[in-house]
């Protein structure tokens, strides 16, 4: 198992057709902060939908639990991403801003996405999972 592909930039500015920009939110899709505004001012991301496709985002909900809840959410995303192989998913470090988790945290719950050639994760993530 390795990633070697890109990685999710830093800022992501513009999107192609196909690309989407995975983002945290919290369940009811107030985006009013960090890379949710950006999602909901930027890439179409649609206020009070909290998780799933929407516009070119992807919402994954990270304000409401713990680690277990956000997992939960990150497998959810995981088999959406693999319904959708002609998507390419570029994940944000959801979680580690305004939510407060840690990128050891949250980094390893990505593992499953690892083998998944349509998911660009954060460096930092990457790191996390101990990938090469």
């Amino acid at each position: 198992m390795a990633y070697i592909r890109e990685f999710t930039p830093e800022r992501i500015t513009e999107l192609g057709k196909n690309e989407i920009f995975v983002f945290g939110s919290n369940i009811h899709g107030m985006h009013g902060g960090g890379a949710a505004r950006i999602a909901n001012q930027d890439f179409g991301a649609e206020w009070g939908v909290g998780e799933g496709l929407t516009g070119q985002c992807y919402a994954l909900p990270t304000m409401e639990g713990g680690v277990d809840y956000i997992g939960e959410k990150v497998q959810n995303f995981i088999k959406c991403a693999m319904a959708h192989p002609e998507l390419r998913f570029y994940v944000t470090k959801v979680a580690c801003g305004i939510a407060g988790f840690r990128i050891d945290e949250i980094g390893p719950l990505f593992a499953d996405a690892i083998d998944l050639d349509n998911v660009i994760l954060p460096k930092e993530f990457v790191d996390a999972i101990g990938i090469c």
